[in-house]
């Protein structure tokens, strides 16, 4: 059962009635997880709403957007906020100093620890509210991982939107989208965007549509059906791009054949012309290596057996 006008009504008044929200995904989350969470920012941030991406595991997808997932519940603030990779006892000290106009931060790396590879610095802002939360695809908050275990006050007193499909889901959320019988939860998300009336453009629909195929196994799947397949022809005329996909037509590569009686070998492309062919010279040279000689004294040489001439059209004129 796809989720109805009235759950998708409160969807729009959760999300339009908020300015900020962090949209989660479980840990180890599936291609369609991600798929549907970040084609969900996309659309979120057309509206203009502040909102992040958190997943309590690292994620790794070529999908626009997906570099943008974080380990926290947070979203972008007024607090510049310095990142970068640590491990226990890498970073000895952390100081600042003002020098003219410049604040500068000082990392002193561990005894027996490189310095800080400053391509490894990542930089970004922290601080605003969190009016809303979205879970995409999880069935209970605990299969968010970390992001719920060690953030259970964060999600007490907020807009939690539920969007999912799995059929033990226990419908915890505020509003919950919840279909048992849809093929993926990235049709779910485009029913949202649909709802808040959220521009479908070529990014979110690429991302929505390896979503699908991902989840249906390239709509192979027991669930891909009618409605999955109309949704789908919504995202290709969106300019959905489908992936992995070569349009180019490989070249054939020349055979060789032998006609028999071995008049001669040739090389034979797939459409050829009496110009595509070509001959060996030794091919028509009376006793020649590899020809054929002629023996008028032989009556009883079967008709197969005797050359065959070929001419060019120009040289019959």
């Amino acid at each position: 059962m796809n989720p109805n006008r009235l759950s998708l009504q409160k969807v729009v008044e959760a999300i339009q009635g908020a300015n900020s929200g962090v949209i989660c995904i479980p840990e180890n989350a599936t291609p369609d997880s991600i798929a549907a969470a970040t084609a969900l920012y996309l659309g979120l941030n057309q509206l203009g709403k502040n909102v992040s991406l958190a997943s309590s595991s690292k994620v790794s997808s070529n999908l626009v957007a997906a570099d943008k997932f974080q380990p926290s519940i947070a979203t972008s603030g007024d607090n510049l906020v310095v990142s970068f990779p640590y491990t226990d006892g890498s970073a000895d000290r952390v100081d600042y100093f003002i020098q003219g106009d410049e604040f500068n931060i000082v990392v002193t790396p561990g005894a027996n620890h490189p310095k800080l590879d400053p391509e490894q610095v990542k930089f970004g802002y922290s601080g605003g509210s969190v009016d809303f939360i979205v879970t995409i695809d999880t069935p209970n908050p605990r299969a968010l991982g970390s992001l719920f275990a060690k953030n259970q006050d964060q999600f007490k007193g907020k807009k939690l939107i539920n969007i999912d499909r799995h059929v033990t889901n226990s419908f915890y959320g505020t509003v919950n989208i919840v279909s048992r019988s849809i093929s993926s939860t990235s049709e779910l998300v485009l029913m949202v965007l649909t709802a808040l009336k959220a521009a479908i453009d070529r990014d979110i629909a690429t991302n929505l549509y390896t979503g699908v195929v991902a989840a249906t196994n390239n709509f192979t799947a027991p669930t891909a059906n009618a409605e999955t397949f109309e949704h789908v022809a919504q995202l290709l005329k969106a300019g959905a791009q489908k992936p992995g996909v070569n349009t180019q037509t490989p070249q054939q590569k020349p055979q060789r054949m032998t006609i028999p009686g071995r008049i001669g070998n040739i090389e034979k492309q797939a459409s050829p012309t009496i110009e595509d062919v070509e001959y060996e010279d030794d091919d028509f040279e009376e006793g020649g290596n590899g020809g054929i000689q002629d023996d008028q004294d032989d009556e009883g040489e079967k008709e197969w057996l005797k050359p065959k001439i070929f001419r060019k059209p120009s040289d019959l004129l």
